[in-house]
């Protein structure tokens, strides 16, 4: 069992290096959204792991902070590429 926690762990840490490097050339913005995302769900993948590992359900509330941080930033970027801007401001007032 150690043996296939470890090989996930070093396969789940070098297709992190594979879309770091994707959102650093990405060619379009979406791209690098999107190579953003994938890197959050691989380093919840990881805690995942790595609490298996420790045999604790401590890194639960990690993962789901992580979780929550991922899915708000995925949309912040996606509304900043859709309309410029991420807070709409009424300046009416």
């Amino acid at each position: 069992m150690t043996i296939f926690i470890w090989s996930s762990i070093v396969l789940m840490t070098l297709s992190m290096i594979v879309v770091i490097y994707r959102l650093v050339k990405g060619p379009d913005a979406s791209d690098r959204v999107i190579a953003l995302d994938t890197i959050g769900v691989c380093l919840i993948s990881l805690v995942g792991l790595f609490s298996i590992m420790v045999d604790t359900s401590f890194f639960l509330e990690i993962i789901l902070l992580l979780a929550i941080l991922s899915f708000i930033g995925t949309v912040a970027f996606s509304k900043f590429i859709e309309k410029g801007d991420i807070i709409e401001r009424d300046n009416s007032r």
